[in-house]
């Protein structure tokens, strides 16, 4: 069987994907609820049934159809660029596994579980899937940064 190059880091998407998984299994299993590093992190289990701080709230189908779109479009980019920067294509399949463990939760539960909450500053509560999105654009951002840099060196 012929192997497709542009898969090539795909065990990221599917580790994030597992982790964000586990933890929220795990989380459900808790009776522990509050304080789980006291000061800076609680256990506040909710349900987000919108996108990033509760947009679109209650858009069930246009959100899942959203994600799908843009999964299957990352996907064929990272397919058809098997040659892009290391650092930019780990950080959209960080991307993608954090997509693909919201999907989950939105196909299967209605709605995303979300439980991690900041003690030390007024933020939404998110979960591993929104850790990964988050730090999947940030990683990606950073090394198209250094390549445009470096590219610019070469010059």
């Amino acid at each position: 069987m012929r192997r497709i190059r542009g898969l090539h880091g795909a065990w990221i998407a599917l580790l994030a994907a597992a982790a964000d998984r586990v933890s929220k299994a795990a989380v459900a299993r808790l009776a522990h609820r509050g304080a789980l590093i006291p000061g800076i992190i609680n256990l506040r289990p909710v349900e987000n049934r919108g996108a990033a701080f509760s947009m679109l709230w209650g858009q069930d189908v246009a959100l899942i159809l959203l994600t799908v779109a843009l999964i299957a479009g990352l996907l064929a980019w990272l397919i058809a660029r098997p040659e892009a920067p290391r650092g930019l294509r780990a950080g959209l399949w960080l991307i993608v596994g954090g997509g693909l463990g919201n999907l989950y939760d939105r196909l299967f539960f209605g709605g995303v579980a979300d439980f991690i909450e900041l003690a030390f500053v007024r933020f939404a509560v998110f979960n591993i899937a929104d850790v990964c999105i988050c730090a999947g654009a940030a990683l990606a951002v950073v090394a198209m940064a250094l390549d445009e840099r470096k590219g610019k060196r070469a010059r």
